[in-house]
């Protein structure tokens, strides 16, 4: 019997797969359970527009990503931060600080997980970060640390 598996099944395969497997496991274990429907051509046509519509759902994002990433690159992010008399920073500069001015200067929310940094930042200077966006969007951006402003 021809099956569409909902979900992964180990041994037989993913979701969204077509597989062929006897009619008592695909009677008696997969469809009771929920991992499979028997594969109809009423299924099969609701599978093909369900996979069309995926495809362009990762279309529109990758696009979004990729003007996103266009936009992040034409700005250099100063953060002001407070420092020690060598130019060490009070504590670290993280992702989530690196997004939060991002986002006050595009007015875009990136999210701090899309900002890969290997280590937090400790010294003023001037720093390409790597941001990766869905879809395998990567790119870099440059920021640089700042001592504030002294009153």
């Amino acid at each position: 019997m021809k099956v569409v598996l909902l979900k992964d099944v180990a041994k037989i395969g993913k979701k969204g797969e077509v597989k062929n497997v006897s009619d008592g496991y695909a009677r008696n274990f997969l469809i009771p359970k929920g991992l499979a429907l028997e594969a109809t051509p009423a299924v099969l046509k609701q599978l093909k527009a369900q996979k069309m519509k995926e495809e362009e759902e990762k279309k529109k994002i990758k696009q979004e990503s990729e003007e996103l990433l266009k936009l992040l690159q034409q700005h250099l992010y100063k953060i002001p931060v407070k420092t020690g008399g060598s130019g060490k920073l009070f504590g670290a500069l993280t992702n989530a600080d690196i997004a939060k001015a991002i986002s006050e200067k595009t007015g875009k929310d990136i999210d701090k997980k899309h900002i890969v940094l290997n280590k937090p930042i400790k010294e003023l200077g001037l720093y390409e970060i790597t941001v990766k966006l869905p879809e395998g969007i990567t790119g870099k951006i440059k920021v640089e640390v700042v001592q504030e402003g002294k009153n």
